[in-house]
């Protein structure tokens, strides 16, 4: 059972826990001034309304947290219509904060009344790219206020996004990647075009290096390997490729060296790496066979067949292996 031909039953396995959460969201405690350690999720909204809007992110301060040692940030960005509170459930980030003594960042994109949230990624998606909502800054300004409210060690800070949320992470890493150790886009691309008409847009030059975890499924059809338009969803949206997209990062960060490819879980899953690149930011791509637009962890691989090689695949360890590895100078 790949995740290709059963999208459609995780998607909707997927909404009343999101719903449900929308309604529990609100009975989260705000972040107080000397919070305690966790496991705890809290709920807060930023002091000041941003683009005339009142928005909010969770943030999950783990089990061994301590006020007098900084800890690194894991900031995890949601997809279009997704919320903060569905990304923590499926993406497993804060079981694993718990673990490796992270905090783990969840902010909120723009919506109605809780729903359909949403960023600003340049070319995708919605009312947030047609009004061109500062999103780059509204995740600076999020970052600020948890660095003001909590010990967190400024050199590792991390940010993983899925799909708009993916496109969002490589927005910032280029425009704010002097705040980034690394990153991680995923089921995501650097740029396309939103309509037949629209002219092309991709991500600007970054300022400077940052590693790069990329990891994309190959049946993906919302947004496909090799780039074009959605075979899901249809439309004239058109997507760069992953190879465009690698390539960028590659060539921006000035990588020399192409590693031997790795394979893991029997194949299924493949790593590609680019070594000497300035500044240690180093390049690897996570290529996964057979699986479609859905995150790759145990809240939907532990649904696959006891024998299938994907089996409670967590990408999560993957990505906070990659990004323990690496810290701002």
């Amino acid at each position: 059972m790949h995740a290709s031909n059963t999208s459609v039953k995780n998607r909707l396995a997927v909404i009343f826990p999101l719903v449900l959460g929308l309604f529990l969201g609100g009975c989260m405690a705000s972040l107080p001034p000397h919070p305690q350690a966790g496991p705890r999720t809290y709920k807060n909204y930023m002091g000041k309304g941003f683009n005339g809007v009142r928005r909010s992110y969770l943030v999950h301060v783990p089990s061994g947290y301590d006020p007098a040692e900084p800890v690194p940030l894991v900031v995890v960005i949601h997809g279009a219509f997704d919320t903060a509170s569905g990304i923590e459930k499926i993406s497993g980030f804060s079981a694993l904060a718990d673990r490796e003594n992270f905090v783990a960042l969840y902010p909120n994109g723009m919506g109605l009344f809780g729903f359909l949230q949403h960023w600003n990624a340049g070319f995708c998606c919605g009312k947030a790219a047609e009004d061109n909502w500062d999103d780059v800054g509204f995740l600076s300004e999020v970052i600020e206020d948890v660095c003001a409210r909590l010990k967190i060690d400024t050199r590792r800070i991390y940010m993983v996004g899925f799909s708009n949320g993916g496109m969002l992470t490589y927005r910032f890493a280029a425009e704010r990647g002097g705040i980034l150790a690394a990153a991680a886009p995923m089921a995501a691309s650097i740029g396309g075009k939103p309509s037949e008409d629209a002219p092309e847009w991709r991500i600007p030059k970054p300022a400077k290096p940052v590693a790069m975890l990329i990891v994309h499924g190959l049946a993906d059809d919302d947004v496909p390997y090799k780039g074009g338009v959605s075979r899901h969803r249809g439309g004239t949206r058109t997507y760069l490729s992953v190879e465009a997209s690698v390539g960028f990062w590659v060539a921006n960060n000035g990588c020399k060296q192409r590693l031997a490819d790795r394979y893991v879980n029997d194949g299924r899953v493949r790593l590609e790496s680019w070594g000497s690149c300035r500044d240690d930011a180093d390049v690897t791509l996570m290529l996964i066979e057979g699986w479609g637009h859905v995150w790759p962890g145990p809240y939907f691989t532990s649904q696959l067949a006891k024998t299938d090689p994907l089996r409670r695949f967590d990408a999560a360890e993957f990505i906070w292996a990659f990004f323990k590895s690496h810290s701002r100078p």
